[in-house]
Formats: C-alpha cells, sequence, structure tokens
C-alpha cells in the first residue's frame, strides 16, 4: 500500500534551467512541503542537472581526453550560470556561502578533468563521474536558493542511497541493498531532503550514470523505496500528449493513461517520461503525475497501475508516437520449420552484443526483428548468418497506437485501411498482449505522415 504521508517531486532540466524557472520550482516546491488534507507532503525533491549542463559535461571530458584545454573554459561556463543563478536568487546574507559551495565543486571538477587529462583517455568511469557533477551542482545550488527562502531542506548525494553494478553509462540498480538504504535514509532524516538525479555508486562507491533522461527514473526508485502515495515529473509541457505537438498541433494533453500505455509510449519515442520510470512506480502501484513547472494549474496526465484503477476508460486509440530511426533485421533459413532452440540461440546473440530488441515477427521460415542501435551490427549479422540469410533494412520507422482497448473489433481494420488509402505501406505488425498497443514498422520517411492520418482519424475530433 502507498503510503498517505509523502509525495516524491522530480524537476528536470528545463525547470532548473534559470533563475526565471527555478523561482517557479522554488513556489511549488514551498507549497509541496506542507501536508494538506488533499496533498502528501514532499519528502524528497529529484532534479536534473541545468539544462545543457549535461551535454557540456560530456564536452569537458573529450576536450580533456584529448588534451585540449578548452575544457577549462566549458567549466567556467557552466560555473558563471550556477553562480548568476545564486546571484539572482540568495539574499545577500547568504550569498557567499552558497558561492563558495559552488566554486569548492567546480574546482573538483577540473581536478577530475585534468586526471582525464594526464591519462590522455577517456574510461566510461571517468565520464560517469566528470558527468555526474550536473546533476551535484543544481541539487546544492537549489538546497541553498531554498533555505534562503525558509524552505528547510538537505542536499543528498544519491551516491549514497542507490546502489548499482558498474555498467558505467548504464547502470543496473541492485533494489535490493537500495531500497534497504533509501529507508534508512529517510527514517533517520527527516528533512525534506534535495536529491541528485541521474547517479549512483557501485559497491565500492565508485560513480554511475543511470542513463541519459535517468533522473525520472531517480524519482520513481526513490517513490517506490518510501511507498510514497504520487511521484510528480515536473516538466516543460503539461503532461503526455496524444501526439508529438510539434508535429501535430491538434494534439492534446491525455488526462489519464495505464502503465502499460505510458510505457508503450515512452518506450517507442514519446519524450516526456525516461522508460524505466514507471516500472519501480507500477510495482508499487503508485501513480506517476506529469505536470508543467511553468503552469503549474493544469491538470496534467495521470499514470496509474492499471485499467481498474483508470477513471476514464478507453475502447479505441487515445495517443500516437513513433521511433526512428530503427533498423530492421531479416534472417530467412528452412532450419525454421524444424529447429528446437534456434530462437532462443537467435535471441542470446542480442544479448551477448547488449542490443534490445524492439519488435519481432515470424514466419515458418523466417525472422524479422528491429533494434535502434548499430554499434555492433557487423557483428549481429556475421552471427546470425549461421542460421541463414540475412538482410539489413536501414531508415524505418516504427508506430505505436496506445489505447484501452486498441484490440477490439475494428480498430485494428480502420487503422490499416486508412493507411492503406494514403499509400503508406506497413510490415511487422504487431499486438500488445495486453490489448493496450499495436506497434508497426514504417518506411522512416512516411513516418510523420502516417502519425497525422491516424490522429485525425481517431483523436482529432472527439470530444
Amino acid at each position: 500500500m502507498a503510503s498517505k504521508g509523502i509525495k516524491v517531486l522530480k524537476f528536470g532540466g528545463t525547470s532548473m534551467g534559470s533563475a526565471d524557472s527555478m523561482r517557479k520550482v522554488v513556489a511549488i516546491v514551498r507549497s509541496a512541503s506542507i501536508a494538506s488534507k488533499k496533498e502528501p507532503r514532499a519528502a524528497a525533491v529529484v532534479v536534473s542537472a541545468m539544462s545543457g549542463v549535461t551535454d557540456q559535461l560530456i564536452m569537458v571530458a573529450k576536450y580533456a581526453a584529448k588534451k585540449n584545454d578548452s575544457y577549462e573554459k566549458v567549466i567556467a561556463k557552466i560555473e558563471a550560470r550556477h553562480l548568476q543563478t545564486i546571484q539572482s536568487l540568495v539574499g545577500a546574507e547568504n550569498q557567499q556561502a552558497a558561492r563558495a559551495d559552488i566554486t569548492r565543486m567546480t574546482r573538483h571538477l577540473t581536478g577530475a578533468a585534468k586526471g582525464v587529462l594526464l591519462v590522455g583517455s577517456l574510461s566510461p568511469q571517468a565520464l560517469d563521474y566528470i558527468v555526474s557533477y550536473g546533476e551535484r551542482l543544481s541539487a546544492r545550488m537549489l538546497v541553498h536558493i531554498l533555505n534562503d527562502k525558509d524552505v528547510a531542506c538537505e542536499y543528498l548525494n544519491a551516491r549514497r542511497i542507490i546502489t548499482t553494478d558498474d555498467s558505467f553509462g548504464k547502470a543496473e540498480v541492485d533494489f535490493s541493498i537500495s531500497n534497504k538504504t533509501i529507508r534508512a535514509y529517510f527514517k533517520k532524516h527527516t528533512k525534506l531532503q534535495i536529491v541528485t538525479g541521474f547517479i549512483g555508486a557501485t559497491r565500492t562507491k565508485k560513480t554511475t550514470t543511470l542513463g541519459r533522461g535517468g533522473s525520472d527514473y531517480s524519482a520513481a526508485i526513490l517513490g517506490a523505496a518510501l511507498r510514497a502515495r504520487v511521484i510528480e515529473i515536473w516538466t516543460d509541457v503539461s503532461g503526455v500528449y496524444t501526439a508529438d505537438p510539434r508535429l501535430e498541433r491538434s494534439a492534446r494533453v491525455v488526462p489519464e493513461l495505464t502503465f502499460e500505455e505510458a510505457g508503450e509510449l515512452a518506450y517507442f519515442g514519446a519524450k516526456v517520461l525516461h522508460p524505466k520510470t514507471i516500472l519501480p512506480a507500477m510495482r508499487e502501484r503508485i501513480p506517476v503525475r506529469v505536470l508543467n513547472t511553468f503552469k503549474p494549474s493544469e491538470r496534467g496526465t495521470t499514470i496509474v497501475a492499471d485499467e481498474g484503477e483508470r477513471k476514464g476508460k478507453s475502447r479505441t486509440v487515445d495517443a500516437l508516437t513513433f521511433k526512428r530511426p530503427v533498423i530492421v533485421i531479416h534472417v530467412h533459413s528452412p532450419e525454421f520449420f524444424d529447429a528446437n532452440g534456434l530462437m532462443a540461440s537467435i535471441f542470446n546473440i542480442f544479448q551477448t552484443y547488449r542490443t534490445s530488441i524492439d519488435v519481432i515477427a515470424t514466419s515458418v521460415a523466417g525472422i524479422s526483428l528491429t533494434i535502434d542501435d548499430d554499434t555492433h551490427l557487423r557483428e549481429i549479422t556475421k552471427a546470425l548468418k549461421k542460421f541463414g540469410s540475412v538482410r539489413v533494412e536501414r531508415h524505418k520507422a516504427i508506430l505505436c497506437a496506445v489505447g484501452g482497448k486498441v484490440d477490439a473489433a475494428g480498430v485494428a481494420g480502420r487503422m490499416f485501411t486508412v493507411l492503406g488509402k494514403h499509400n503508406v505501406a506497413v510490415e511487422m505488425i504487431s499486438q500488445a498482449s495486453g490489448g493496450v498497443s499495436i506497434t508497426f514498422v514504417v518506411d522512416e520517411d512516411d513516418a510523420k505522415k502516417a502519425l497525422k492520418i491516424l490522429h485525425k482519424e481517431y483523436i482529432r475530433g472527439r470530444v
């Protein structure tokens, strides 16, 4: 059961990106830090780096590895941006301590970059350590700003509470250790905690990152461990849209989705949520709200555990997205007619090269799969050729349509009929086992066209 008393908030890079946006963050956190009859109090606020800083830190690391002292100028820009924000938002009596804290951290960052320069190479471990400074700086900065505004809070480096393996750049969380550590820490520290998103540490205290967008995941990890009543993801859009509003002007916010629907949208291209965000929350049946920092009064989107908890039932397509570019790999062999274990052997190849498969279609004489990472494509295709002929197609896209009952009679027929009328070729049609999504592959050049056609067909005219 979720706790009645607490919630976890997360603010993304745009929300943390300037003094003006952080004023809005302060107002939201101030309100959330006090429990009310309708809302639980915030126990933790997870933050991303200021927008653009992660990319700058990657640049710092790469410059240093090439023995290019331009990294010093980039660090100076990062420091200046944080100091300027502090100057705008922290009162005169607290300025010195806040500025000294930021300067101390950027000095340590410079030391780490010099270490990479001396070695002349950049290991994944060193990159994770340097990149971690984005969230560490933004969290420190927010603590100083909030305390200056009489919102009592403490800084919490997530390396103290989230334990991972040593897969630097995309570390896997050890939940058996992390959950216990998180609960023990929050039991002892009752003040509002400002937590660094995106990062963790191995058992031997080496800094790791959870992958780009991992601050959402950090919030979900904390919320699930603390059995929060709700997790709030504060971003620069008003929720999950029926389609990307940059592509479809008539797109509107979906008020409610299930975890499975949101997961499908996130995995296949929707940018609001990190795909892993929903997993820890789903296990504990904790709802996730997606809200707009810049329009906090708007309702946003609430993501619930399953269709049974959804207030508004759905019987058709509610949202659309696509993922591109993807690569389709076709494997054809007569051995598929009678080959026990052949499928497992094929999947093991992708597992060996840590390459995820998105969509699968099978026939009696072959299998087709899609991937979005071509890092090990040469090795994978070479290994697959021992099973039969292999054909690779690039410049493809996966379109995903989600809704409560997209498996209802007539939904799919209507979908592919209208696409056919507009000369959009479709292949590798797949339906989620729960009936909440249909995915299919189209040419990359047709992806936008297909999305617009289906949005008009299913959503635009709906009241």
